[in-house]
């Protein structure tokens, strides 16, 4: 396992708790741009948590994808976001 503070088996169920819960659920990633998204859940921990809420990517929060090449690139707020793909995995959005 590692030094991972959440095991495979725990991310595992709870994506299944998303599915399940949130139906049409995905990472921010997979957004088209000029789709929005509905921010459901941010995976990890306190840090990438901070730091996305410091950028305004919390849950509830609707963004619009812009560009998904290179760095993701979301409107939030009427604020333009870039983060990585790494951390937009994270974000788990439900398409609006």
């Amino acid at each position: 396992m590692g030094n991972d503070c959440v095991s495979e088996e725990m991310a595992e169920e709870k994506r299944s708790f998303l599915n399940d819960n949130y139906g049409d659920t995905m990472p921010l990633s997979q957004l088209k741009p000029g789709e929005q998204g509905r921010v459901m859940a941010v995976e990890g921990g306190h840090g990438i948590r901070q730091k996305l809420f410091l950028r305004g990517l919390f849950e509830g929060s609707v963004v619009r994808m812009i560009s998904c090449y290179g760095p993701i690139t979301v409107e939030v707020d009427r604020n333009t976001v870039s983060i990585g793909r790494g951390m937009a995995q994270k974000i788990v959005v439900r398409r609006m």
